[in-house]
């Protein structure tokens, strides 16, 4: 490969630091049987480690809608705005805090920073057990938010660190689909733990809800502090070989990884980079789109009772149970396929998008209540679908980014996707039930907005890619 400067690109944009990395597989030849076996073990001790701490991470993030429904509304005196502003100040802290946090994480041990900062917020949830009003209620959500922003990008960032672009799909599959159980069984489980515990001890069954869950967090964190393993080139839980092979097969597949001999960058050069590339406000647009119509999640016991009239909490909860199945199975379907066809993944979260703004659009002027259901069910499985695809779509996208500027890239995109529930939190007001025509109709034009913005990612990239292989061609024919 002809040498470059220091400073000069490849057509691509990528330094030629960056090429060393490719260069790497030829200096450390491995066996497909060795990659298999690596491959194997980081899925052993990442995934499952991984997809626990989303579980709970998830359900601490969410349990707010199950206590509400179930007494904390009505000993709190809460009125649906504070309701809604209580949802809101969550992700205030939770934007601003994302892109530091990975700038950190970056420079540290995952197996340490996520499984620490999972303690605090599985403690403070405890607390809110206790919380007498509404001024504690969002002291404790800001606080909290403030704490597990730097899971979500962590993880992001840790999974774009340890697999190839044509593996990705799956794995943010997995991730995603701990917070799609979550919510299958979260208010299931909320219901349970709810009317078991009721009176305990003199204690609400709502305040139970937060205690528990706080409790079950902050044990998960402590097993993943001992199996959790760190990045490719400094992980404690792979031999050196191991390492020299984790980071050489990432080479093949133009995913940087940082080693002894990276270029590092500051941490203002490594938001800089990110900021100018294009490709981060696209994403950010897209996943804003995502994540804002995706707040629907925080209503659906809210959707559901207003479907279905006075209906009981029970009955509530387990009629949320079919919305998540449908999208736990579109989502595992969509994230296999989409590792064989990683070209067409902007094609087809443009697809999902479509499905689910015909969907919200029906919802809008059908008034069947059952057949509103069965739309609020297919919906949820487009959104679901497409949040782990756009993702895993991302993390391709700015894999052959210095690692730190990756991390910033990743942050942002969920950062600033996550400011669309600031203002989705209010799409849903009581006094709009039970057609909720206002939250369905700002729905249905973000969706809008994501079909155009997905479809452009692809056929940009479609073009790059022609453009690249015939550069290839001509440079092989000289």
């Amino acid at each position: 490969m002809a040498s470059l400067g220091k400073n000069d690109q490849t057509k691509d944009g990528i330094s030629s630091k960056q090429i060393e990395h490719a260069d790497l597989q030829e200096t450390v030849p491995f066996s497909h049987q060795e990659e298999k076996a690596l491959v194997r073990k980081i899925d052993l001790a990442l995934l499952p480690v991984i997809w626990f701490m989303y579980l709970l991470s998830y359900m601490d993030r969410t349990n707010i809608g199950n206590a509400k429904i179930s007494g904390m509304e009505t000993d709190l005196n809460l009125t649906s705005n504070q309701y809604s502003t209580a949802l809101v100040v969550f992700f205030v802290g939770y934007v601003v805090f994302e892109v530091p946090s990975n700038l950190i994480l970056s420079r540290s041990r995952p197996s340490i920073f996520l499984p620490t900062i999972m303690i605090i917020w599985g403690a403070l949830t405890c607390i809110m057990g206790a919380i007498q009003d509404f001024k504690h209620l969002v002291v404790l959500r800001v606080i909290i938010g403030c704490v597990e922003a730097g899971f979500a990008p962590g993880v992001l960032l840790v999974l774009s660190s340890w697999y190839k672009q044509t593996e990705q799909s799956r794995r943010f599959g997995v991730y995603i689909s701990a917070a799609i159980l979550s919510g299958a069984f979260g208010g299931l489980l909320a219901a349970v733990i709810v009317k078991s515990l009721e009176g305990v001890h003199g204690i609400r069954g709502w305040r139970w809800l937060f205690i528990v869950e706080g409790a079950a967090t902050i044990g998960i964190a402590l097993i993943a502090l001992f199996i959790l393993p760190d990045f490719p080139a400094n992980s404690r839980r792979l031999s050196e070989r191991e390492k020299e092979v984790a980071v050489a097969r990432l080479a093949t597949e133009n995913v940087t990884a940082l080693t002894e001999d990276s270029e590092q960058m500051t941490h203002w050069q490594a938001v800089v980079v990110s900021l100018q590339d294009w490709r981060t406000w696209m994403f950010i647009v897209g996943y804003m789109v995502i994540v804002g119509s995706g707040t629907l999640s925080y209503f659906y016991p809210t959707l559901v009772k207003g479907l279905f009239g006075n209906a009981s909490t029970e009955r509530i909860n387990f009629l949320t149970i079919p919305i998540y199945a449908v999208a736990f199975v579109c989502t595992g379907i969509t994230a296999y396929f989409s590792d064989k066809i990683p070209d067409w993944r902007g094609l087809v979260i443009a697809a999902w998008l479509s499905f689910s703004l015909a969907c919200s659009i029906a919802v809008c002027v059908v008034y069947d209540y059952t057949a509103r259901y069965v739309l609020l069910v297919l919906m949820a499985a487009g959104l679901w679908a497409s949040n782990g695809g756009t993702l895993a779509y991302a993390s391709s996208a700015f894999a052959g980014m210095n690692p730190e500027a990756r991390g910033v890239s990743l942050a942002l995109v969920n950062a600033l996707g996550n400011l669309a529930q600031i203002y989705g939190s209010y799409l849903f007001p009581e006094d709009d039930s039970p057609k909720y025509i206002m939250g369905f109709g700002v729905i249905s034009a973000m969706l809008a907005l994501g079909v155009v913005v997905f479809i452009f990612l692809h056929v940009w990239f479609r073009r790059a890619s022609m453009a690249d292989e015939a550069f290839e061609r001509g440079e092989r024919d000289q």
